[in-house]
């Protein structure tokens, strides 16, 4: 059986709080340190170690799609009040589909760009709430302008995501399963629950 170890394990903490995507190698690694509490999700691949020179079998590493580890101090700052996701262009396309919030028109990454709502140029900040996904033509018709005076309407709001919303973001190919154990920690209102629900299967 051929294994795809392109596809990212979802890390937890020790309580099932979404951290991030590691390779197999990280995962492997984790195992070999004694720092896998638990695992679920469906396997994706089996890692051949070593030969056991008095039994003559070699050692074999089942990894799951997602895998609990305990002493990540990382799990603790992403809870805090006042924390915020890094913004990246790309989990901004992502939180936005990879669709202009002004024409409605899915692209490619090549054709897109982050768009301020209220422009830097009228002191407007560089955070989720104020950026939106824009192709490169409704960017440059909107220019210096706030979409109003541009005459653009937007077609979402845009929001700040949390930790585990960042994480499905950020993922390269999200399996049914981690999706589904990520959407679990979305809030109920949140805009990608909505989004995943309305999704064609």
């Amino acid at each position: 059986m051929r294994y795809d170890f392109s596809q990212q394990v979802l890390r937890t903490d020790a309580a099932g709080m979404p951290l991030d995507w590691i390779s197999y190698q990280e995962a492997v690694h984790c195992y070999h340190l004694g720092r896998v509490i638990y695992s679920c999700g469906s396997m994706l691949y089996k890692v051949h170690g070593g030969i056991n020179a008095v039994s003559g079998l070699q050692s074999v590493l089942e990894i799951n799609s997602i895998i609990a580890t305990d002493g990540v101090a990382q799990s603790k700052w992403h809870h805090r009040p006042n924390y915020t996701p890094p913004l990246t262009n790309e989990t901004l396309f992502s939180r936005d589909g990879y669709m202009c919030m002004y024409c409605g028109h899915e692209l490619g990454r090549v054709h897109l760009s982050r768009d301020h709502i209220t422009p830097i140029s009228r002191r407007g900040k560089d955070v989720w709430n104020n950026v939106v996904t824009a192709c490169k033509r409704c960017n440059n018709y909107k220019a210096g302008r706030t979409p109003e005076q541009a005459g653009l309407q937007l077609l979402a709001i845009p929001f700040t995501p949390t930790h585990a919303e960042y994480v499905f973001l950020r993922g390269r190919r999200v399996l049914a399963d981690q999706m589904e154990f990520l959407k679990a920690h979305f809030p109920r209102t949140s805009p990608l629950r909505k989004r995943l629900h309305n999704a064609p299967s």
